[in-house]
């Protein structure tokens, strides 16, 4: 061994030395979790008339180790905030780059441009099937030759088991997105978007539809106001499921310009029908047959497909804008083993991924992985572990990055603007009736970071924002607290071992 060569080895010794010994003095002296709420939280909590049983409180270095915690262990519902379980488990299962793939297949040959059979459409689970990416792959089916279909349009919607839900059972509004549940062949949402276009000259108020699809009716009886301020609009219709309908009806302040709302009114399959029929008509291709919903032949031929954005990408959009669909798809992907996805399948897989991270959570309640329910249940203490195993896991970076900035974008965008939190914080809020939430990662200014939750579960919950600000303030303001963490986030910095990871 060289003298250069000892002399290196020597150093990396000394740097692991540190280290190990950064990690026996966390262990030494562990940070003690004061159970007494801070001053601003209890007075936020008395401000908002809520009292310290309904709430629930965790703030955690990223090693484990509590600085706070106030009903921890608690079975609490979590709204939105439940989407971070279920990202988690997505990337710890499928990983970052994993993609669902939307095929379309052929039944017979294609002669002089005529397909002599079916074509079939089989939906692979795509979160995100946009009505852009549907006209591509359908440009595809003509770019290879087949412009008159012989037969029928084959919707193959198994890959998912479970049947379509009702979209009004969660809140009675079944025409809002948030509220479409998962289809294997889930294509634009299922929605159509509505433009408000005032018209001055012939003091109406028209409605644009996007796609344009057959047998959805919309109705204007908007009457135009000069002299309103825009404090609102007619956005909320009289629906009419049975026919397809919406009626908007009111005064219309030539102030607001135009305005934009999507609405859901046909059934998956029927969406997909429709969707397909106005694209394909305008891509110059004619239909004999029909569409309808049915099943791949084994003896079909692959003729071309698209692939999803990575889950990357999905957990991003998912996080960042609490898309309530798209994070039921990925739910959903988790029970998929070998054949159709399913419920008790997702429930499972999610209950593994957390096992495999250390995490045992007996609470856990999971109806569909969003939030968007009423007996979902996950505790502080569950939610705080989570994130801080997910923060030393190598998809960490992908995780974080995943979660809206304080500030910033996403659905904390208006959270602590002009205050020294503004861009130090990666915040997953949930709101429900009843249902108040954050949780996430808050960053000091001298880079410690801090685990936080809060969740409040009260007929009050509505006027509980200022306690999930207060928790995250303290959080920010007791970074150097956490000295346990310093050294270690320091010696990752410089690229070396912060100790044992959580995964085998």
């Amino acid at each position: 061994m060289s003298d250069g060569t000892g002399t290196r080895l020597l150093r990396r010794l000394a740097r692991a030395g540190r280290v190990l010994g950064l990690l026996a003095a966390a262990i030494a002296a562990p940070v003690v979790a004061d159970t007494t709420l801070p001053r601003s939280v209890r007075l936020a909590l008395n401000t908002a008339s809520i009292p310290e049983a309904s709430y629930a409180a965790v703030v955690m270095t990223l090693d484990g180790q509590t600085m706070l915690s106030r009903n921890a262990e608690v079975a609490m519902n979590p709204a939105s905030v439940m989407k971070l379980v279920t990202t988690f488990a997505a990337f710890e299962t499928l990983g970052p780059a994993y993609t669902w793939r939307t095929e379309v297949h052929t039944t017979g040959p294609v002669l002089a441009g005529r397909l002599q059979g079916n074509l079939v459409i089989r939906g692979g689970g795509d979160p995100r099937l946009s009505l852009e990416d549907f006209w591509m792959l359908l440009r595809d089916v003509r770019a290879r030759g087949v412009r008159d279909i012989d037969g029928d349009v084959i919707l193959d919607r198994s890959w998912f088991a479970e049947p379509d839900i009702d979209p009004g059972a969660f809140d009675g509004r079944p025409t809002r997105p948030y509220n479409a549940g998962p289809d294997a062949l889930l294509v634009n949402f299922r929605s159509v978007r509505l433009t408000f276009a005032p018209d001055p000259e012939g003091k109406a108020v028209r409605v644009l539809m996007e796609p344009p699809l057959p047998g959805i009716n919309v109705i204007s009886r908007l009457t135009l106001e000069n002299n309103l301020p825009c404090d609102g609009w007619p956005e909320d219709p009289a629906v009419d499921l049975p026919n397809r309908t919406l009626t908007f009806e009111g005064r219309y302040p030539l102030a607001c310009g135009e305005q934009t709302k999507s609405f859901v009114l046909l059934p998956p399959a029927d969406y997909a029908a429709a969707l397909f029929d106005h694209l394909w008509r305008n891509l110059g291709g004619t239909l004999r047959g029909s569409v309808k919903t049915g099943s791949l032949d084994p003896g079909a031929k692959l003729l071309t497909g698209l692939d999803s954005a990575p889950l990357a990408e999905i957990v991003r959009d998912i996080n960042k804008n609490s898309n309530n669909v798209m994070t039921r798809h990925l739910f959903l992907t988790l029970g998929r083993s070998g054949g159709a996805a399913t419920l008790d399948g997702a429930r499972t897989a999610v209950t593994q991924s957390l096992k495999r991270a250390g995490i045992d959570a007996p609470e856990l309640v999971m109806e569909n992985g969003a939030g968007l329910s009423r007996i979902e249940r996950v505790s502080a203490g569950t939610l705080a572990r989570l994130l801080a195993a997910a923060a030393v896991l190598p998809t960490g970076p992908e995780f974080i990055a995943s979660m809206p900035i304080a500030a910033v974008d996403g659905t904390a965008r208006r959270w602590f603007r002009n205050t020294p939190v503004a861009g130090r914080a990666h915040l997953k809020t949930g709101y429900l009736e009843n249902v108040r939430a954050v949780a996430g990662y808050v960053h000091g200014v001298d880079g410690r970071t801090l685990v936080v939750v809060s969740i409040v579960n009260h007929p009050g919950a509505r006027n509980a924002v200022g306690v999930q600000e207060a928790l995250v303030q303290w959080a920010f303001e007791n970074t150097a607290s956490a000295r346990c963490c310093h050294g270690m986030q320091r010696a990752n910095r410089k690229g070396q071992s912060s100790g044992p990871v959580v995964r085998p």
